[in-house]
């Protein structure tokens, strides 16, 4: 019997292959940015990764006399970038006691370890999708914050010293006939001259509520749509997403501790369907068994406590999210509120 117990943890269920693999075929529900599924998503086997920029330059040729020098092809300048790949794990215990004389949920039969090791592992897993959530969300505004939305960890702006385009929209303010109109077509070019006039699929843009609601009641928007499908504007609920002047507006919904993952005064503008525009990349894990080996999404493990009194839970994700030209990237405000 002792020889028993003290292999309870050691069996092939508690592996790390066998635990990470449980953990990373959990119910995935990444929030709105990862429903669009904008971002390429790829393992990398270090601690870093290294990005290689080359501005191309394009320009229109002149016409030269026959005879006359040709104009020199201009070539981009290359730049490599070096960034470290942010590490989160998280730690859980899960005791004897917890688990002793408890009946699984609807039935006569106790509960076993691996049944209350699941629960733990899907609840740790649906912190780590948040997370995730919350750094793609932050690669779409162009700065990835850490879990007190204070604390910056990457500032794609300074990063590729390129500075961000913010609009204010003014609302409360009636001046101008279809100034609304010229401000979303502004940062559509403004977004469409960053891209150099390459092919995307849209426009979107993700709204704080109070924004949100400013410009869903604006006036000009209002009239824009008071005799689509008779009316139907005035009696939905926008906030799921609509479309007007080629951009898709739609509040962002969610919130971690009262802080909402979108800023209740922005909007943040952003092109969809770019090849390469959105990475997640994602590092190894920081143990023996994973290092030098292609990072995965999340990896989970265990460990027992002495005496066997317990077992002590660690799953940790290391993924960095980026827009890889965040000169594309508007944000919205309004100085009015």
């Amino acid at each position: 019997m002792p020889e028993l117990i003290s292999n309870l943890f050691s069996g092939e269920a508690w592996s790390m292959m066998t635990m990470t693999q449980a953990i990373n075929t959990m119910p995935f529900v990444p929030g709105r940015i990862g429903q669009m599924g904008l971002f390429e998503a790829a393992g990398v086997a270090t601690n870093h990764i290294q990005i290689e920029e080359e501005n191309g330059v394009l320009s229109l040729i002149p016409s030269k006399a026959r005879g006359e020098a040709p104009t020199q092809n201009a070539h981009g300048k290359r730049k490599m970038r070096y960034l470290g790949i942010p590490h989160f794990p998280l730690a859980d215990t899960l005791m004897a006691t917890e688990v002793q004389g408890v009946r699984v949920l609807g039935g006569t039969e106790l509960q076993g370890w691996e049944a209350e090791r699941d629960k733990r592992l899907a609840s740790m897993a649906a912190k780590h999708d948040a997370t995730l959530e919350y750094g793609k969300l932050g690669a779409i505004k162009g700065r990835v914050l850490d879990a007190d939305g204070v604390t910056v960890l990457y500032d794609l702006f300074a990063e590729f010293g390129v500075n961000q385009t913010t609009v204010d929209f003014l609302f409360g303010t009636t001046t101008g006939s279809g100034r609304l109109k010229k401000l979303v077509l502004g940062i559509k070019r403004t977004i469409e001259g960053a891209l150099q006039n390459g092919v995307y699929s849209q426009i979107r843009a993700v709204c704080g509520k109070n924004w949100f609601d400013a410009f869903t009641t604006h006036p000009e928007v209002v009239d824009a749509y008071n005799l689509w499908l008779d009316g139907q504007y005035k009696r939905d609920d926008q906030r799921k997403g609509f479309e007007i002047w080629g951009v898709v507006f739609e509040e962002y919904v969610g919130a971690i501790g009262g802080t909402p993952f979108v800023a209740d005064a922005e909007c943040h503008f952003f092109p969809t369907g770019v090849n390469g525009l959105y990475k997640t990349w994602f590092g190894p894990g920081n143990f023996l068994e994973s290092a030098n080996t292609i990072g995965l999404p999340r990896y989970a493990k265990s460990e027992p406590m002495k005496w066997n009194r317990g077992v002590e839970l660690l799953t940790e994700s290391n993924p960095i999210h980026l827009c890889t030209k965040p000169s594309v990237l508007v944000k919205g405000t309004s100085s009015t509120f």
